[in-house]
């Protein structure tokens, strides 16, 4: 790979798609880079935590297998002798894609800034749509990463609605209840200006209690707050100051939105021009898609594709869960399902 990076006018190495389709074009490859990115200082059981396991061929499988040598019985502490290979306990369990398509799959997720939709997806990979949209879920769940630290401010506060407009309904679907908002999926989002990180949520009503808890949830006491003049922020138990959108204020020194409302404009250009349209059913999945990209698009690209492998483990998302239940499935997938 070292070849075959460049440097953009941000400084960030890049990885060409040329040098992409090389390392995916080989299995082993893509096998052993997605082994070095889970386990960086050597393969460790996902189950007990034992280091140096042995290595098994299984008869007909690409895989490496690996079997814990942790040998206890079962019944006693510690006990394991599970056998394991890369793909368990993370968003690849039981996939039977082969690696070489995962890691062109994370490739176009990290470099796509507006998303890919799942037609794209199964032309490049060469699979069908439905195991395409499985796939795309299952890396956005990947990219979805919370590390559990909180915003130290200053901090950006703002919310936006996703759907489509009531104008462009069809007539049996308009609500007939205004317009604006009226219809959408509301999304409260928050961006530390320190770090440039960002957190979402979608909430199902934008009051004082969902919006305060949510900054409450994500800024130490101390942080800095920015919003709108929206009054659901008046509550705030934070240093708090606002902007007055609702008479063209958009700037008055520190205190603008600005930064979070990036966040919006690169949700809504995904929304607008790749995927036309997110189920609200679904629509945490592709928040999560976004921050999680967000919030790793400083790294190089290796980086970017490493930060994805790791956020896979310890994930798991069949197709079954994703559907749900068949009485909010589609009916298309209740017939591919049944």
């Amino acid at each position: 790979m070292k070849g075959m990076t460049k440097r953009n006018s941000h400084t960030r190495k890049t990885i060409s798609i040329v040098e992409a389709v090389k390392t995916a074009s080989n299995e082993q490859a893509a096998e052993q880079w997605l082994i070095e990115q889970r386990w960086p200082d050597g393969v460790i059981c996902p189950q007990c935590g034992t280091d140096k396991p042995s290595l098994r061929r299984r008869p007909g499988s690409p895989l490496q297998w690996f079997v814990c040598r942790n040998r206890k019985p079962n019944s006693q502490p510690g006990g394991c002798a599970k056998t394991f290979s890369v793909k368990t306990n993370s968003v690849l369990h039981d996939s039977k894609l082969p690696l070489s398509k995962w890691y062109l799959a994370f490739f176009l997720f990290t470099t796509n800034k507006k998303g890919v939709s799942s037609h794209k997806l199964a032309n490049d990979l060469d699979i069908t749509q439905k195991s395409a949209w499985h796939l795309g879920h299952r890396i956005r769940k990947a990219l979805d990463v919370d590390d559990g630290s909180m915003f130290a401010g200053p901090a950006e506060v703002d919310e936006t609605y996703m759907g489509g407009k009531e104008g462009n309904k069809h007539e049996w679907k308009r609500l007939k209840a205004g317009r604006g908002p009226v219809g959408k999926a509301a999304v409260v989002g928050i961006r530390d200006r320190e770090t440039g990180k960002v957190a979402a949520k979608a909430v199902e009503r934008t009051d004082g209690r969902t919006l305060t808890d949510f900054v409450h949830a994500w800024t130490v006491p101390a942080a800095q707050v920015y919003t709108d003049d929206s009054p659901a922020y008046n509550r705030l138990n934070r240093p708090h100051e606002s902007v007055k959108h609702s008479v063209g204020e958009y700037v008055r020194g520190m205190a603008h939105t600005n930064g979070i409302e990036s966040l919006w404009a690169m949700l809504k250009r995904g929304y607008v021009g790749v995927f036309h349209h997110f189920s609200f059913k679904h629509l945490p999945r592709y928040i999560g898609e976004f921050t999680g990209r967000h919030n790793i698009r400083p790294m190089d690209t290796a980086a970017q594709m490493t930060a994805l492998a790791q956020g896979a483990v310890s994930k798991r998302l069949t197709y079954a869960a994703l559907i749900g239940p068949k009485e909010t499935r589609q009916p298309k997938l209740i017939k591919d399902w049944e």
